[in-house]
């Protein structure tokens, strides 16, 4: 059974930076097209950001063009989600998912999402 796990999250004041981490258990990550999405309370889990098996292809939600950087370390077989210039919108649980492809951007992340981690809290607050 394939499981991913977030880390990372945490507090963070306005204006700093936070890195996020996705591993999985079970599978093999750096095969796979892996996206970042974040849920804030009493709203919609959104696409953050996708980043393609090879790492060639990336996209990112216009609301964290900038600010927020997706990599692959295919040494230890995590995606990482560098949070920079954090502001209070950000705060949210966040997520890792294994995209059956990048293809289609932003919009249709949620929809292409094949595996979810348990997710993350960041808290973006003084």
């Amino acid at each position: 059974q394939v499981q991913l796990v977030e880390s990372g999250g945490g507090l963070v004041q306005p204006g700093r930076s936070l890195k996020l981490s996705c591993a999985a258990s079970g599978a093999e990550l750096n095969n796979y097209a892996i996206g970042w999405f974040r849920q804030a309370p009493g709203k919609k889990r959104e696409g953050v950001s996708c980043i393609s098996a090879s790492g060639t292809s990336i996209y990112y939600a216009d609301s964290v063009k900038g600010r927020f950087t997706i990599s692959r370390d295919k040494a230890t077989s995590r995606v990482h989600l560098q949070i920079d210039s954090a502001t209070p919108d950000d705060t949210a649980t966040y997520y890792c998912a294994r995209q059956s492809t990048c293809a289609g951007g932003i919009p249709t992340m949620v929809a292409r999402a094949l595996w979810w981690g348990q997710g993350i809290l960041v808290t973006v607050s003084t």
